[in-house]
């Protein structure tokens, strides 16, 4: 399948999500010779992708440019980066907490303007995808999800949510691999040699998802299949399941997530 976006690509900032992304998009078959990655290291980032430390003084406009530094580097890539934008080029920022009303005053050319927030796994094009898009019709929605699909899984939300969204899935596989640490750590304490209890751990939860992506049951409902009455699983979800425990701590963690975007927000504003 051809790759939905004609004409030169660009990368502002190229750091793990970034990089993840463009890999799953060269693995989809864009052509690294379309893709120049502006960062101020210079260093290489795949073979036959064009690197540069600033943005090309003249030659074709790029047809998508996506915004992929850090979000505190903003105002000091914007400048040098802007003039060289015009109304057809998409503009695409994975910039956290960053809102399309701050891009807009920034970037004042592009008709249209696309906040995507992927998570880590896009890398193995089993991500989650959140997009907001300003300034596109029908026709751009479907080809910004063309644009997002080799990544994983896409679900437009309103911009209102985006915090929320970030906190969740973007900052999710974060809170998901401390879980896992400390499955694997409870089970070191109990005995198991460590590094044992860690793949056991993994495995654990990697076929714990397969299994509840490919059910048609609610994941409270899974859980109560595994839990026999008066059994030993039903004592640990007793513990998991008191008020104050799993669903309090996980609460405190997302509400922390979601204030320190909205910080960032604010700061670019």
């Amino acid at each position: 399948m051809p790759f939905p976006i004609k004409g030169p690509i660009w990368f502002m900032g190229c750091g793990n999500m970034g990089g993840a992304m463009l890999s799953c998009w060269l693995e989809a078959g864009l052509d690294p010779a379309r893709v120049t990655v502006i960062r101020k290291s210079g260093e290489a980032v795949a073979m036959g992708v064009t690197v540069l430390t600033a943005p090309p003084p003249d030659g074709p406009v790029p047809s998508l440019v996506v915004l992929a530094v850090k979000p505190q580097m903003l105002d000091l890539v914007a400048p040098a980066l802007a003039p060289m934008l015009d109304p057809t080029t998409l503009l695409v920022s994975i910039l956290a907490g960053v809102e399309t009303e701050a891009l807009r005053r920034r970037f004042p050319a592009p008709r249209a303007v696309l906040r995507a927030m992927p998570n880590t796994p896009i890398a193995i094009g089993r991500g989650v995808v959140a997009l907001h898009g300003d300034g596109l019709d029908h026709a751009g929605r479907e080809h910004a999800e063309a644009l997002m699909a080799p990544l994983g899984t896409v679900e437009w939300v309103d911009e209102s949510l985006f915090d929320v969204v970030t906190a969740l899935a973007g900052s999710g596989p974060a809170f998901l691999f401390r879980f896992v640490d400390a499955l694997a750590a409870a089970g070191a304490d109990a005995g198991l040699d460590a590094a044992q209890a860690a793949r056991l751990a993994l495995a654990t939860v990697t076929g714990a998802g397969l299994l509840a992506e490919g059910s048609t049951e609610s994941l409270a409902a899974l859980a109560n299949r595994v839990a026999s009455k008066g059994g030993s699983t039903r004592a640990g979800l007793d513990i998991l399941d008191e008020p104050s425990a799993l669903k309090a701590l996980i609460r405190d963690t997302i509400d922390a997530a979601i204030l320190r975007n909205r910080e960032m927000a604010a700061a670019a504003r």
